[in-house]
């Protein structure tokens, strides 16, 4: 394994890739900001709004919404705007008691809201299906995030979907050239992290296609035939974790008093008890945790430096969600054992080796880590 020098990833990311200074795609997307006009950038949001209203027969725009600091921000944007949006949720069959607060408290905003759940019968045989797959009980849950919001939108004939961040931008798999500023089949299926599948390819094995009917959302033609847009705020305005924590305290939005529940942010996953089993399943597949990319994030924004990162990573040992796991396993019927023995042959034998009855990766970033 190679990690970029100024970050803590690795080149075994997907879709990272090192230059021959070492220094990795993300860093260099990130560095591209400076020359970006955000001025411009936001009068150009506000033309996209101002033609939503013009379309408008009822609601504005629809903003697909968690609860968390980002949908947070991204409601008090379209509200700044002048917007009449319908927020969307996707519910988790792992909601927290922290989660539901602050989904709570971002209704009160001043939104209508959706909270649509899938048949828990359906989305545990979904979620196994995943796992034995593709070794990723996530699928599922990207699946539903994307289909719902935009088929809400195409039956209701709300002209914009307004989406957070770029994550393919702001992990920097790709540059916002190549991303450009909207949501379509083609984002989908390369950073829509449900590897390339759509809920077609599931049916059979206990599926129906009736039963995927949540994980169906309309394709490019009919959201055009509909006048939909879907759009990235983060292509309008600058996504920095920490602007857009300190609009969501403002509006009323509550941290993890504990400290983080997965990764290096206590703002961060907090209403699903599941979302970390995906976070925990990139240590087999590619070697690192959501830790490392939180911490990139913060090199980048300045607020820390590599050195000072490696170091969190070293102290926070090993990020096994044990508790989530149990809970995990509960949800599908299954105990410890066979969790540990489905996700086994994902194992990344290319960076993984075997010694003394333990596993080990030999060129990681931390050279005394305990593997025991």
């Amino acid at each position: 394994m190679k990690y970029c020098v100024r970050c803590v990833l690795p080149d075994t990311r997907p879709n990272l890739a090192l230059d021959a200074q070492g220094l990795c795609n993300a860093c260099r997307s990130h560095q591209t900001r400076a020359a970006i006009d955000w001025a411009a950038r936001e009068r150009a949001f506000a033309d996209v709004a101002a033609l939503a209203k013009s379309k408008s027969r009822g609601y504005d725009c629809l903003i697909p919404v968690s609860g968390g600091k980002d949908s947070h921000w991204q409601v008090l944007k379209c509200l700044e705007h002048g917007l009449n949006p319908l927020a969307v949720t996707w519910k988790t069959p792992a909601r927290t008691t922290l989660g539901q607060a602050n989904l709570d408290n971002l209704v009160r905003l001043g939104v209508d809201h959706i909270d649509y759940q899938v048949n828990p019968l359906v989305e545990r045989k979904f979620m196994y299906r995943s796992l034995v797959r593709y070794g990723d009980t996530a699928i599922p849950m990207h699946m539903a995030l994307f289909a719902i919001p935009l088929g809400i939108a195409t039956r209701f004939g709300i002209p914009l979907v307004v989406w957070g961040e770029n994550s393919a931008f702001e992990y920097g798999e790709a540059s916002q050239e190549h991303t450009g500023f909207r949501l379509d089949a083609a984002w989908l299926r390369t950073y829509g992290v449900t590897h390339g599948t759509v809920a077609a390819d599931w049916v059979g094995d206990g599926l129906t296609a009736k039963e995927l009917t949540p994980y169906c959302g309309p394709s490019d033609v009919e959201l055009e035939a509909k006048g939909v847009s879907a759009v990235f705020l983060g292509y309008y305005f600058p996504w920095d974790p920490e602007t857009t924590l300190a609009a969501a305290k403002a509006g009323g939005f509550r941290s993890r008093e504990q400290g983080p529940k997965t990764g290096y942010y206590d703002y961060a996953d907090i209403d699903d008890d599941f979302i970390s089993i995906h976070h925990f399943l990139k240590w087999y597949k590619f070697g690192f945790t959501r830790t490392f990319d939180n911490l990139s994030l913060e090199i980048r924004n300045g607020r820390m430096t590599r050195e000072q990162a490696v170091a969190v990573i070293a102290g926070r040992g090993d990020e096994t969600p044990h508790e989530d796991i149990d809970a995990l396993c509960r949800f599908l019927g299954i105990d410890r054992e066979h969790f540990f023995r489905v996700i086994e042959p994902f194992r990344n034998r290319d960076i993984w080796v075997r010694k003394d009855g333990v596993w080990k990766i030999e060129d990681f970033l931390i050279k005394d880590w305990n593997w025991a």
